[in-house]
């Protein structure tokens, strides 16, 4: 089945029920279809408007045609001319009005720029346009995928928190059960029990705020899939370590500055202004038109007659006020600051790298003593629910190892949840988000 139909499939059942199951690349797949979230919808809007300049710039170079009829009735003073006839005339008297009369003409005109080199150039900073407003493009889905991956890893966080705080709370809730058998034995005491009942409430507190947590995740990763807030989504991942083929430092700066579509959109941007600064340049060259029209003139139009006109003229520029200097002098500015954005962004992107490798590393690191405290943490807290059955020791001792069990999983939960941020920084850094979706 094509990704086209998937994402369809997954739209139209996302519409009728009310909740349904939405794996990451789903979610992904959702986000970065036509109808999806409003930056990749802004994005293609913006490749047509680069395609609109093109034509535009390509227009100054074809023929422009234009047709028009017209029809006049006038009269004239001969005299504001400087028409006169010589005197004294015998029979002839001069006349100061001429007309009514009665004109019509029908015509088309044509002109054409046979040489125009600036002209060229501004075609060709159209035309590298429309490859940077592709890239440009590409840069705005990594940049939503990115979003959205992290968006669902933050809902999967919360939910595997919110599991957490279920077991925490079962947990309490059994702890305060072996009080009060201790009490009804006769080997507790009330104040225990108690101190149980405060844990169990505290427990039950810290469900609610994570469960609305849980919901808010959920709200804002539905906004970022362009779907109705209301709108129950059941996320099929859960927040595990999955391996991660960590490349070397150089091979990743490498791939990241071959990959990533906001490098090439900003050096495509710095060849647009560089063939602009070129064309403002050329401006100084001579251009030359070539013009003609064809039509019928006449007093009526039974009466008209074919008359015609062509010819080429040569435009030398010659002084136009110091403006062909200053837009030279602002294009060169503006190149200068795109070659500066350029080579800022390619440390940038070195930076991102460099970060993320770090990132995951610790991330790694911290996933494994997680894991290690979880176990020890355990360990203690049945080792203490042991001695306090057996009326060794009092509740406070549990209730400490108790704590440090919480403190242990959520600690797990957080190492997970950085793990896999670190992921998608790594992926995105290097301009390959779409390999944490397979």
């Amino acid at each position: 089945m094509s990704r086209i139909a998937i994402v369809f499939i997954t739209t139209c059942a996302l519409a009728m029920a009310q909740k349904v199951p939405l794996s990451l690349k789903q979610a992904v797949d959702i986000a970065l279809a036509p109808d999806g979230n409003t930056r990749v919808k802004l994005a293609a809007q913006a490749i047509e408007q680069s395609k609109a300049r093109i034509a535009l710039a390509r227009g100054a170079l074809l023929p422009n045609i234009d047709g028009a009829v017209s029809g006049q009735n006038f009269t004239r003073n001969i005299k504001a001319f400087g028409i006169t006839f010589p005197p004294n005339i015998p029979g002839f008297t001069q006349p100061t009005i001429v007309g009514p009369i009665t004109n019509f003409d029908a015509r088309l005109s044509a002109g054409m720029t046979l040489f125009d080199f600036s002209a060229w150039k501004r075609l060709d900073a159209a035309k590298t346009g429309f490859a940077a407003a592709q890239a440009e493009a590409e840069s705005a889905r990594n940049i939503v995928a990115d979003q959205v991956a992290r968006a669902y890893v933050n809902a999967i966080r919360a939910q595997a928190a919110l599991k957490v705080a279920e077991a925490n709370l079962a947990l309490a809730e059994s702890l305060r059960k072996l009080a009060v058998d201790q009490k009804e034995a006769g080997t507790g005491t009330g104040i225990e029990v108690l101190r149980a009942e405060v844990q169990i409430a505290n427990e039950r507190q810290r469900q609610t705020l994570l469960a609305n947590d849980l919901r808010r995740a959920h709200l804002q990763l539905a906004r970022l899939l362009n779907l109705g807030l209301d709108r129950e989504l059941e996320l099929t991942d859960s927040l595990v370590m999955p391996e991660a083929n960590v490349p070397a430092l150089e091979d990743a700066i490498n791939a990241a500055r071959e990959n990533r579509k906001d490098l090439s959109a900003q050096a495509l941007r710095e060849e647009i202004t560089r063939r602009t600064y070129t064309a403002v340049k050329w401006e100084r060259l001579p251009s030359i038109q070539a013009f003609g029209d064809y039509g019928a003139i006449g007093l009526d139009i039974e009466g008209a007659v074919g008359t015609r006109a062509y010819g080429a003229s040569l435009r030398v520029p010659i002084f136009d006020g110091g403006r062909r200097d200053a837009r030279r002098a602002e294009a060169a500015i503006a190149l200068r600051q795109d070659e500066l954005r350029t080579q800022d962004l390619r440390k940038q992107v070195e930076l991102d790298v460099r970060l993320a490798l770090d990132s995951i590393s610790a991330a790694t690191r911290q996933v494994q003593v997680s894991e290690e405290g979880l176990q020890l943490a355990e360990r203690e807290l049945a080792q203490a629910q042991r001695r306090y059955a057996g009326g060794v020791t009092s509740s406070i001792e549990v209730v400490d190892a108790q704590t440090r069990t919480e403190r242990a999983r959520d600690n797990r939960v957080m190492a997970l949840f950085q793990y896999n941020q670190a992921r998608i920084d790594l992926a995105s850094a290097m301009g390959a988000i779409h390999r944490i979706l397979q």
